[in-house]
Parts: structure tokens; C-alpha cells; sequence
């Protein structure tokens, strides 16, 4: 690789790590690039003993001297500069860890910041209607309610509970009761939650009654 001084790139001067023979070249980023050699050319020594533990201890030389002593300190690389390089992540030929789900994510504890950022990055969409799920302050839904009613209309605010097979009916419908629910919705009809288990057996899902309220 030829030497380039870019914000592209990271450009490696001097590098005397090992039996590396002051090697200069530049590696550009934002791509997947590959080192390859024959054992002992110096492969390790660029990529881990050079490249890293400079990557690395710079991250580290960011934090507070509080901070400093509970993380691993690498020391300076015998190299005459490097410039432009990230904080970087390292991962050994060695695989501490004995499963096949393992990968590069889970290893690095990438996957749980991927986590909390996808959320915050995406868009929720209704998996019935396919529109897009809006957060709505309790005064946006009761002027819609008003818009869609009549003043005076009665409205039933419920929601929909799917059954579990480890319960039996009876044994939902009691803790259902214990949380201060009363009644169900059985088509357009209201049923009281202790006369539900005779009259939805093998329900797969019911329909509990949360509140209700009259348009004013």
C-alpha cells in the first residue's frame, strides 16, 4: 500500500515493532482490508503489536486517571508516527469462547450498543395497517375520539390479551381479577371476567374492558 496522508486513511510511518523494518504505508478506512504474509513477516506486529495497541491506547489516554487504572494499558509501539486512527477492537486467533453463536459482535459487546441504538434509529410500523406508530398524548386520542362519536356516545376502552397454555383460563381470569379488571368484551357484548370461563372456552385470546367513558 502506498503512502497517502488522507482523513481516509491511516497512515503508518516508521513502524519498528518486532521485526518490522521501518515500514511506512497507509491503510484506508471504511473498507475491509486483508494482511497477508508468510509466517514471520510481520503480519502480528503491524496489525496487533503496532496498529492496535496505538489505537488502543489512545482510547484509553482519553479517559480520567480514575478511570485509567481499571483498564488494560498497551504500551507505545516503536513507530515514528500514525495518524488518523480510531479507537480499534481487537479480536484474538484464540476463541475463548466455546459456542457456534459466538461471533465478532458478541464477543466485542457490540451487539448490546447495537441494541440500545436501533431503537432510538428505527421506525416502528402497526404489523396490522403497516402505518406508522406515532406517540400520542392522552389530549391527541380524546380529541380523535370526539371527532370519530357523538357527544354523549358511551366508549370502552380496552385492549387485547393473548392466552398462554400454561394457565388454564380460570387461573388467567383470577389474576386478571386481582389487577382490578372486571370485564370482558365478548364481540359487542360486555360479559363480567367471573362469568368468562364458561363462556370462552378455548379462546386463544380475550379482550379485556380497561374503562369506560362517555364523550362530553
Amino acid at each position: 500500500m502506498s503512502e497517502k496522508n488522507s482523513p481516509d486513511a491511516i497512515v503508518i510511518r516508521g513502524a519498528r515493532q518486532n521485526n518490522l523494518r521501518n515500514l511506512t504505508l497507509s491503510i484506508p478506512t471504511n473498507e475491509l482490508v486483508v494482511v497477508t504474509g508468510v509466517s514471520g513477516s510481520g503480519k502480528s506486529s503491524l496489525v496487533f503489536d503496532t496498529l492496535y495497541a496505538e489505537g488502543q491506547r489512545r482510547y484509553v489516554e482519553t479517559f480520567s486517571p480514575y478511570a485509567r487504572q481499571f483498564l488494560d494499558r498497551q504500551d507505545r509501539p516503536q513507530v515514528d508516527s500514525i495518524e488518523g486512527i480510531p479507537p480499534a477492537i481487537a479480536i484474538d486467533q484464540t476463541n475463548p469462547v466455546r459456542t457456534s453463536r459466538s461471533t465478532v459482535g458478541t464477543m466485542t459487546e457490540v451487539c448490546d450498543h447495537m441494541k440500545s441504538l436501533w431503537p432510538h434509529l428505527a421506525r416502528l410500523h402497526c404489523r396490522t395497517c403497516g402505518g406508522i406508530v406515532r406517540r400520542e398524548p392522552p389530549a391527541t386520542v380524546w380529541e380523535s375520539a370526539l371527532a370519530a362519536h357523538p357527544e354523549g356516545t358511551e366508549v370502552l376502552i380496552t385492549f387485547a390479551l393473548p392466552l398462554t397454555n400454561r394457565l388454564s383460563l380460570a387461573e388467567q381470569l383470577e389474576l386478571l381479577a386481582k389487577q382490578g379488571f372486571r370485564r370482558l368484551l365478548e364481540g359487542e357484548r360486555v360479559v363480567r371476567i367471573e362469568d368468562a370461563a364458561n363462556l370462552l372456552p378455548g379462546a386463544a385470546s380475550i379482550t379485556v374492558v380497561a374503562d369506560r367513558i362517555r364523550l362530553l
